[in-house]
């Protein structure tokens, strides 16, 4: 009889302490409190953040271009293509010179260097020439160049060459530094 009284103590005890260690664990509603409460103040001061933005963005000292980037790019024969710099300043916002490889998306001042050495410095030359050959001047620079993927460059020298500057500026906003 002992023996099941110590036992049946025992269970007692250690289920009151085993219930008083769990519920001190246990965050107590006032936490909860507090911490929906700082959730609160934070979201309201992120909403009030992003009003300022969208008036800043609205105001006159702030002018943007909505674009259709769901547009698919055309080509149109241009034999007879003059670079107009006042209209490709108007597209992309700066000021650019005529056959400056930079232009295109992925294209540094190094990499342009690189095609330079192979002979390929204009915007026709570059839209002319296959991927597999961007590929060959890439590895002419060594190791730290094969992770460049050129495969739409020849396509962008192309938009660049027949002055498809609001194309071109529709694909690489897309295109974002190689992320679709």
């Amino acid at each position: 009889m002992w023996y099941w009284l110590c036992l049946a103590i025992t269970g007692i005890i250690s289920g009151v302490l085993g219930y008083f260690f769990g519920k001190s664990d246990a965050p107590s509603s006032s936490d909860n409190f507090f911490e929906l409460n700082s959730l609160e103040i934070e979201n309201a001061k992120l909403k009030s953040d992003l009003e300022t933005c969208k008036k800043h963005l609205d105001s006159d000292h702030i002018k943007t271009k909505v674009l259709n980037l769901d547009s698919e790019v055309k080509f149109s024969k241009s034999e007879d293509f003059i670079f107009q710099v006042n209209e490709a300043k108007a597209i992309f916002g700066k000021t650019m010179n005529e056959n400056d490889l930079k232009l295109i998306e992925g294209i540094g001042p190094k990499i342009e260097e690189l095609f330079h050495n192979v002979n390929i410095k204009t915007w026709k030359d570059l839209s002319e020439t296959s991927v597999d050959k961007c590929h060959e001047v890439l590895n002419s620079g060594g190791r730290r160049y094969r992770i460049h993927d050129p495969a739409s460059w020849p396509m962008q020298a192309k938009m660049a060459y027949e002055g498809h500057w609001e194309q071109l500026y529709i694909w690489q906003e897309k295109h974002k530094a190689g992320k679709y």
